[in-house]
C-alpha cells in the first residue's frame, strides 16, 4: 500500500490530468470565449474550486493546454530517429524527419488549437508566444543542434549558421501545407502519398543548398 502522502499526490495528479483532458475537449469544441469553467469541472468530475486550485484561472488553464499539446507533439517529432552515420543516409534521415513532422503537426486537433490561439492573440499574446516557443522555435532549435553535429562530421554543409539552415528546412517543409490547412480546414489535410512526396521534394531542395560537397 502506498503511504498517505504518495496517495495524496497520486490523486492530485489524476485530478490534474482529468481537468486537462476535459479542458482540451471543451476549448477545442467551443473556443476560448465559448468555454466556461463549470463545464470543464463537470466533465472532469471535480469541483470548480479544484480547477482553480490547479490552474489559477481560465487563461492559466488554456496556457497549460497550449503548452501540453504543443510540447507533446514536439516530443513525438524529436524522439524517434537517430542521426545518420554516413553521407549516403542523410537524405533518408531528413525525409523521415520531414514526413514525421508533417503528420504530427497536420492533425485536426493541433490545427484547431493554432486557429484558436491566432484568434486570441490580440487579447492574450502570451498564448501565441507559448505556441511558437513549444512548436516552431523548438523544432528549429533541435534541428539546428542536429545540423551542427552533422556539419562537424561533414555530412551537411551548413557553414557557421546551422540555425539558418534549420529555419530554411523547417519552413521549406512546413509552410505550404500548414498554411493551406490552417485556412482551408481539415478537408485540405494532404493524403499520406502527398505528404511523402512533399517531404521528398522539400529535402531535395534543401540538400541542393546544404548537402555535403561531393555527396
Amino acid at each position: 500500500m502506498n503511504p498517505p502522502a504518495e496517495e495524496g499526490l497520486s490523486r492530485s495528479a489524476r485530478k490534474r490530468r482529468a481537468i486537462l483532458d476535459a479542458a482540451e475537449e471543451v476549448f477545442l469544441k467551443g473556443g476560448y470565449l465559448g468555454t466556461n469553467m463549470d463545464e470543464i469541472a463537470a466533465l472532469s468530475e471535480v469541483s470548480k474550486q479544484t480547477v482553480y486550485k490547479h490552474f489559477g484561472s481560465k487563461e492559466g488553464l488554456f496556457v497549460e493546454i497550449v503548452t501540453s499539446m504543443t510540447s507533446g507533439a514536439g516530443d513525438v517529432v524529436h524522439s524517434e530517429a537517430s542521426e545518420p552515420g554516413r553521407v549516403e543516409d542523410v537524405e533518408a534521415y531528413l525525409r523521415d524527419y520531414a514526413y514525421r513532422q508533417l503528420t504530427v503537426v497536420l492533425t485536426p486537433r493541433l490545427m484547431r488549437l493554432r486557429r484558436m490561439v491566432i484568434g486570441e492573440v490580440a487579447r492574450f499574446p502570451e498564448l501565441a508566444r507559448v505556441l511558437y516557443e513549444c512548436g516552431p522555435q523548438r523544432a528549429i532549435t533541435a534541428l539546428a543542434e542536429s545540423f551542427a553535429r552533422l556539419g562537424e562530421r561533414g555530412l551537411l554543409s551548413v557553414g557557421d549558421d546551422p540555425q539558418r539552415a534549420a529555419s530554411h528546412f523547417n519552413w521549406l517543409v512546413m509552410a505550404e501545407p500548414v498554411n493551406r490547412v490552417m485556412l482551408l480546414g481539415d478537408g485540405a489535410i494532404p493524403t499520406e502519398a502527398e505528404l511523402c512526396q512533399h517531404a521528398q521534394e522539400g529535402v531535395r531542395v534543401f540538400l541542393a543548398a546544404y548537402g555535403a560537397e561531393g555527396r
